[in-house]
């Protein structure tokens, strides 16, 4: 369900965008509220999974990440909401959504190894799921304004070294 953001909860997280390291002083000044009112926002809108503050990775300026987009048709419609919940919890996805248009589904992956991680992800997990007709797979070459919050894989990966 979509919690509705009032005009504050708005302004904390355009502060927060701007900046997720800002100090709870400061951003008391900037809304005009108190020290407990700008913590009590910002621990409703986390638990009611509206935000997340977190470490966000320009892939373009990162070595050893690569981003791909795969456009996924299924088999059936029936499965959109099975599959969109499968693919989601898979280790290298990013993100994962219902589109309108020639897919059914489009899935960002972030892979470490280039194209065998993007090998790996379409010819190991994608075809245990199952009821997956095609799949198209783009490359991201080149980006702007592109951060990602890396999947679990990923980052534990980063922690291993």
């Amino acid at each position: 369900m979509k919690k509705n953001l009032d005009s504050l909860d708005k302004r904390l997280v355009s502060a927060l965008t701007e900046d997720g390291q800002s100090q709870v002083g400061k951003l008391t000044e900037r809304l005009g509220v108190t020290p407990p009112t700008v913590r009590s926002r910002m621990k409703n809108l986390i638990s009611a999974g509206a935000m997340k503050v977190a470490g966000l990775v320009n892939p373009m300026r990162t070595k050893g990440l690569t981003v791909a987009l795969v456009g996924i048709t299924l088999q059936s419609h029936k499965l959109l909401d099975e599959k969109l919940e499968q693919i989601a919890n898979l280790d290298r996805v990013n993100w994962c959504a219902v589109v309108t248009g020639r897919y059914d589904l489009i899935v960002e992956i972030v892979c470490t190894e280039s194209t065998a991680d993007l090998y790996d992800f379409l010819d190991k997990d994608l075809s245990q799921l199952g009821g997956i007709g095609s799949s198209e797979s783009f490359v991201v070459m080149k980006s702007r304004r592109k951060w990602l919050l890396l999947p679990e894989a990923v980052t534990r990966l980063f922690e291993a070294d």
